[in-house]
């Protein structure tokens, strides 16, 4: 089975039990690291989650992994939080992010730059912008590789 469809099998698994407790799915990865695979499962709610968050799903992930069997090679589960410079995989997840400092790259270079760090001013499903000093950039959505998060220190 293809890593896509894995994905989407996982997916389709999980997003009831999540759904229904109050998790949102960020993210779900199936990768080979050396000689193993691992299944990676990134799930957040409002105000964050714990390990017991973690457990449950986790459990509940892997009864019905065992119950329908959809990988066939050995695999490791993990379950956890997207972390602190979660990734922005959907409009709603950019959306959200306004008001804070955001990382994004781009497929082709805006302005002449292809990498953005700074405050998310605003975003209208079409267009974010970014302000990084007194400097403010707009970036087309279409354009963007990757977006997450970003941590000031």
């Amino acid at each position: 089975m293809s890593t896509s469809k894995i994905k989407t099998v996982v997916e389709e698994m999980v997003q009831p039990f999540l759904n229904s407790h109050g998790f949102e799915l960020v993210d779900i990865e199936y990768v080979k690291e050396g000689s193993n695979y691992f299944l990676r499962i990134f799930v957040d709610k409002e105000g964050g989650i714990d390990i017991d968050d973690c457990g449950r799903i986790s459990e509940y992930l892997s009864e019905q992994l065992d119950k329908n069997d959809p990988i066939s090679d050995a695999y490791f589960l993990e379950v956890s939080s997207p972390g602190a410079e979660r990734p922005l995989k959907k409009q709603e997840d950019v959306r959200k992010a306004i008001g804070k400092n955001v990382y994004i790259t781009t497929y082709e270079p805006i302005g002449g730059a292809k990498e953005f760090e700074g405050l998310l001013l605003s975003f209208d499903g079409e267009t974010a912008v970014v302000r990084a000093g007194k400097k403010e950039q707009e970036i087309p959505y279409s354009k963007v590789a990757s977006a997450r998060l970003a941590i000031v220190f």
